[in-house]
């Protein structure tokens, strides 16, 4: 007699087949099959990147060595320029070409790298825009001629176009909309930090050894970072491919100025730039002339305000997380304000502390603007992003440029006058901005 627990055992692999064979053969009714129907759960959505997490650590670590080893490879030749002009027999306007043919192609590059990323990708382009920047710069140093010089530093502006616009697209695309503004004023920091050691070193360097030693070395550097920035950099969960096709980035083209808020802070990053780079070109005319006589080290060594940077971009991404960004950069274009009109005054100290506000201001606003540049960006913020940097850009060539004509004509009170009234229109716009309904960018 066969015993209870003999009778009850396991079916085997055959017999689980032959009951799915008898299952199809003659099927469930409609109402018991609905019965066994288990819906398949939605797939999530990635999860931005929170501060405090590895991920996190790991982009603020990539970009701000992105960042400082951009504007390292960019301003590595400010410091050399009297060198250049001496070795090649050339006039200073034309040694400072060495300077302006970089950021002359970075900004058209940026009205084509900003709609490729939105194409390709965020971190490919980044990747190789570096790679191919540092391997220009250290193909700079050896060259003899002075055209091939101007070349290789126009391809350097020109591949660097692809990290300047993309970096905040990228930031904006991965990192919690809570932190993206202290992320980006992070970002930021890198960039001033790169601004200020890309003319101490060249500068120190050339001293000791040559121009090429220089150069060479910043290359190599920013070789290094490049190379840790793809190593280290996390891949983009939150992009969505679009096409290059032209009729759609003309129908982005005129979205982004079909938008309240974006034509304005595109004013606005000119603006900033533009009265920044004309404080930071003719400063060093008035304190090389009567009555200080600074050597032209003590000039230089003045590149250190530029930590102020530093310290009042992730503060200022803080700040306008808590109060808003419109308050936070009415602030920083107020405190760029004061600082002008206090380098109006004689004493070099007073100057000194109004070149720091100066600088601590323009960090400050640059990172609540490029923040807000990836708020209200619908779609296509890469080319957002490009068309805001051409605009940044633009006014350090243009306004830049502009103020040798009062600092000719009128003097160091006449350029802080011109700075004055570029600043009042951009508390003005910075004003507009504010009374704007938020807006939060689609995903």
């Amino acid at each position: 007699m066969t015993s209870p627990q003999r009778s009850a055992k396991a079916p085997s692999a055959s017999d689980a087949a032959n009951d799915s064979d008898a299952a199809h053969q003659h099927p469930l009714p409609t109402d018991a099959r609905r019965t066994l129907i288990i819906p398949a759960a939605p797939r999530a959505a990635s999860p931005f990147i929170k501060r405090g997490t590895p991920q996190f650590i790991r982009v603020t670590l990539a970009l701000f060595s992105a960042g400082l080893a951009t504007f390292a490879l960019l301003y590595c030749v400010q410091p050399i320029l009297p060198i250049l002009s001496q070795d090649f027999g050339i006039s200073p306007a034309s040694s400072s070409l060495s300077l302006s043919a970089s950021t002359g192609m970075l900004a058209v590059g940026l009205l084509f790298t900003g709609p490729l990323s939105d194409a390709v990708g965020r971190k490919q382009v980044m990747v190789v825009a570096l790679l191919l920047a540092a391997i220009c710069t250290l193909v700079c140093s050896v060259m003899t001629s002075w055209d091939s010089i101007l070349l290789m530093r126009a391809l350097v502006g020109l591949a660097l176009s692809g990290v300047a616009a993309v970096a905040m697209t990228y930031l904006s695309e991965e990192i919690h909309p809570s932190v993206v503004a202290f992320s980006m004023g992070l970002y930021i920091s890198g960039n001033s930090i790169g601004g200020m050691s890309g003319r101490l070193v060249s500068g120190v360097l050339s001293d000791f050894f040559s121009w090429r030693v220089a150069v060479g070395v910043v290359g190599v550097f920013a070789l290094a970072a490049a190379l840790m920035f793809w190593r280290i950099l996390p891949p983009s969960k939150h992009f969505r491919a679009a096409s290059l096709r032209p009729r759609n980035l003309l129908i982005n083209f005129r979205l982004h100025f079909r938008d309240a808020g974006l034509p304005l802070l595109f004013v606005e990053g000119f603006v900033i730039m533009g009265s920044f780079v004309t404080l930071f070109n003719y400063i060093g005319y008035r304190l090389l002339a009567q009555p200080y006589h600074l050597s032209q080290a003590i000039v230089g060594v003045l590149s250190v305000v530029y930590l102020m940077g530093t310290y009042s971009s992730p503060k200022a991404g803080l700040l306008s997380t808590r109060y808003g960004p419109g308050p936070v950069l009415m602030g920083a274009i107020g405190m760029m304000l004061a600082g002008i009109l206090l380098t109006g005054l004689s004493p070099v100290p007073v100057i000194l502390l109004g070149m720091m506000l100066v600088t601590g201001g323009f960090f400050a606003a640059h990172s609540v603007a490029s923040a807000w540049i990836g708020r209200r960006a619908r779609r296509a913020k890469g080319q957002a992003s490009s068309l805001y940097l051409f605009c940044y850009y633009a006014g350090s060539s243009v306004a830049g440029t502009g103020g040798g004509f009062f600092w000719h004509s009128f003097g160091w009170l006449g350029v802080v006058g011109y700075i004055s009234v570029m600043l009042l229109v951009g508390l003005g716009v910075a004003l507009r901005l504010k009374a704007l309904p938020e807006k939060r960018a689609l995903a």
